[in-house]
C-alpha cells in the first residue's frame, strides 16, 4: 500500500522514539540540567562591544528573568521571536528563554539587510524582534525603520542606548521578570517546533526550516562523544549567531556544559590568542576560518596545541587544507550538512589522514544515506549520484508547502541536492552540486535570487550565476552578464544596484564577465555546468 509523505514521517518519529534518538524532554529540560550538573561550565563572548563571561548556573538564572520578561509582552506557546543579533550574551539569552516558555526561535544572520529580514519577519509571523542599535558599521535602527510596516510584530526590543518611541529595551525585558510564568501548564512537548531558520535554496525565495526540540537534541548527541562535555571540553563559536551552526553552539553549550568562547565577528588574530589563553579544544568552520587561523598563529606565534580537533565543512573543502593543518599540528576533518540536516557525516580526529582530507567522513549516530541514479535508483558503492538521507536531527519541514513537493522521496528520505559517492569503508564524498546555491564561506546564496536582482537593472536583459572556486571562502558569486544594445555595465555599477536593493553584501557578484551568448541546451535552459568547467580550466582563475 502506497503511503503519504507525512505518513512516512510519522513512522519514522516512531522508530526513532524506539531507538532512543526522540524522548520526552524538551531543550528546556535538557538546559535546566545542564546548568545543574555542569553550573561551572564558562561562556566568554570575546566581543570588542560588548565583552561579557558568565557561567552557566548564571546564564540559565538571567534566561528564567528573560523568559518571564517575554512572558510579560504577551509571547506564548508557538509565536515567533526574531532575533538579528552577534554572538552576545543577550542572543544567547534570548534562545535559552524562549525555549523555555515554548516560542519559536527565528535567528536573523546580522549582516542581513531590509530586504531579507521584511521577508523573515512576515513569512515567519514574528511577534517580536530583538536588534542591537547599532554595530560595527550597521544602524540597525535605519535598517528596522526601511523595513516597514509588518503587521505580526507588536514588539521591538533594542539592545543599546537608543531606540524608538514604543519599542524595548534589553534592560527592562530583564527587569520585567519579577512575575511568576506558569512553566508547569505550558505543555511544551519535544515534537513542537522551537527554531525556524532560513535558508537559501533554488529558488529566489529563502526556505523557513523548522526544527523541534527533539531534532535538535538529536543532534546535539550525535557529535557529543565527539566534542565533548562538561567545562573542560573548551570550544571556540566562530559561526555567526544566525547560522544553523551558531545556533548549534549556543544549544551545546547549554545541554552538554562546554565551556565556550564565542566572536560576534571572525578576527583570526583575535581567534589564535583565545585559543593560547583558554586552551581551545575543539572548533569548527569554513575553510576560512582555519586557514586564516594558522596565518593568525604563524605570524604571531601563537600556540594551537591544545586543540584535538577541527571540524571543517559548510563549503568545498580543498584536501590541502587539511594537509596543511596536519603538518601544522592541527587535527582537521571534515563534515557535511545543511540547515535541514545538520551534521549528517563527519570524520573523526583518529581517522587515517587520507580519508580527513578527501572525504566528508561517515553517517552520524542514527543518519541513513543512499547514493541515487538520476531515475531515483540506487548505485553501486563507488558511483556518483544524488545524495538522499533521513534521520533523526533532520528538520520537520519547510514552511511554505511549495518548497516540500519535491523535497522528498518516499520513505521521507530528503533530497539535498548534492551529487557524491560512498566507499566500502561508509565514507561520504561530496563531488558536485545538482542545486543551484553558491555556498560562500558557509552561507547559502541561490543563483536565481542574485539573477532576480541583476534583471532589474536596466542593462541587464539575461544573467547565469554561477560559484567561483576561492581557497579563503570556498566560493565567490560570478555572474555571466548579457547586456542590452548601447547600454554599458561594469562591476561597480552591479555593485551599487544591490546596494540599493538592500540585500546581504556577501549575494553581490565579485566577478561578473559580459557575454554575447549563454550555453544552452535543447529546452533553452543554460547549462551552468559548462560554465562552472570553464571557469575551472582557467589556469589565471577569474
Amino acid at each position: 500500500m502506497t503511503t503519504t509523505i507525512e505518513e512516512d514521517k510519522r513512522a519514522l518519529r516512531e522508530k526513532w522514539y524506539a531507538e532512543g534518538y526522540f524522548g520526552a524532554a524538551t531543550l528546556a529540560d535538557r538546559m535546566a540540567e545542564g546548568a545543574q550538573t555542569y553550573p561551572d561550565a564558562r561562556m566568554i563572548f570575546a566581543s570588542a562591544a560588548r565583552p561579557h563571561a558568565a557561567t552557566l548556573a548564571e546564564m540559565y538564572v538571567r534566561s528564567a528573568a528573560v523568559a518571564r520578561g517575554l512572558w510579560a509582552l504577551g509571547l506564548r506557546p508557538g509565536d515567533a521571536l526574531a532575533v538579528q543579533v552577534p554572538n552576545w550574551v543577550e542572543g544567547a539569552l534570548a534562545y535559552q528563554a524562549a525555549f523555555q516558555i515554548g516560542v519559536i526561535v527565528v535567528p536573523i544572520i546580522h549582516i542581513y539587510g531590509p530586504a531579507e529580514v521584511g521577508f523573515i519577519l512576515r513569512q515567519s509571523k514574528a511577534k517580536a524582534l530583538i536588534v542591537p542599535d547599532r554595530w560595527r558599521t550597521i544602524d540597525y535602527l535605519e535598517r528596522v525603520e526601511a523595513v516597514g510596516v509588518v503587521d505580526s510584530l507588536e514588539h521591538l526590543i533594542v539592545i543599546g542606548d537608543r531606540r524608538p518611541a514604543g519599542a524595548h529595551d534589553w534592560q527592562s525585558l530583564e527587569d520585567r521578570g519579577a512575575a511568576p510564568v506558569p512553566f508547569d501548564s505550558l505543555h511544551v512537548a519535544s515534537d513542537d517546533p522551537c527554531l525556524l531558520l532560513y535558508t537559501s535554496g533554488t529558488t529566489a525565495e529563502p526556505k523557513g526550516v523548522l526544527h523541534s526540540h527533539n531534532t535538535l537534541i538529536a543532534e546535539v548527541d550525535s557529535v557529543t562523544e565527539l566534542l565533548g562535555r562538561g567545562p573542560g571540553a573548551v570550544s571556540l563559536a566562530a559561526f555567526p549567531a544566525g547560522h544553523i551552526g551558531g545556533v548549534l553552539n549556543v544549544l551545546r553549550m547549554f545541554v552538554t556544559g562546554s565551556s565556550f568562547v564565542l566572536l560576534d565577528q571572525w578576527d583570526p588574530v583575535v581567534a589564535a590568542a583565545m585559543v593560547e589563553e583558554h586552551k581551545i579544544k575543539h572548533s569548527a568552520g569554513a575553510p576560512f576560518f582555519l586557514q586564516s587561523l594558522m596565518e593568525a598563529a604563524r605570524t604571531h606565534g601563537n600556540d594551537l596545541s591544545s586543540f584535538s580537533g577541527f571540524m571543517v565543512g559548510a563549503a568545498s573543502v580543498p584536501a590541502s587544507l587539511v594537509e596543511e593543518a596536519e603538518r601544522f599540528g592541527l587535527p582537521t576533518y571534515r563534515a557535511y550538512g545543511s540547515t535541514e540536516h545538520p551534521v549528517l557525516t563527519t570524520g573523526l580526529p583518529s581517522d587515517p589522514l587520507e580519508k580527513r582530507a578527501t572525504t566528508d567522513g561517515r553517517a552520524t549516530a542514527g543518519n541513513e544515506i543512499r547514493i541515487l541514479d538520476d531515475d531515483g535508483r540506487d548505485l553501486p558503492t563507488g558511483e556518483e549520484g544524488e545524495i538522499v538521507c533521513r534521520g533523526p536531527e533532520q528538520f520537520l519541514r519547510y514552511t511554505n508547502p511549495e518548497h516540500e513537493a519535491d523535497a522528498f522521496l518516499p520513505g521521507a528520505w530528503f533530497r539535498t541536492g548534492d551529487i557524491g559517492r560512498m566507499d566500502e569503508e561508509g565514507f561520504l564524498t561530496i563531488t558536485d552540486r545538482k542545486k543551484d546555491i553558491i555556498i560562500r564561506g558557509g552561507e547559502n546564496i541561490a543563483s536565481k535570487e542574485v539573477e532576480d536582482i541583476l534583471a532589474r537593472h536596466p542593462a541587464v536583459v539575461e544573467s547565469a550565476v554561477v560559484g567561483v572556486a576561492d581557497v579563503r571562502y570556498g566560493e565567490r558569486v560570478y555572474a555571466f552578464i548579457l547586456t542590452r544594445p548601447g547600454l554599458e555595465l561594469d562591476l561597480g555599477a552591479v555593485q551599487r544596484h544591490f546596494v540599493a536593493e538592500g540585500v546581504a553584501r556577501q549575494k553581490t557578484p565579485e566577478f561578473i564577465e559580459i557575454v554575447d551568448a549563454l550555453p544552452r541546451g535543447m529546452s533553452g535552459k543554460v547549462k551552468k555546468f559548462e560554465l562552472r568547467q570553464q571557469l575551472r580550466d582557467r589556469p589565471s582563475g577569474p
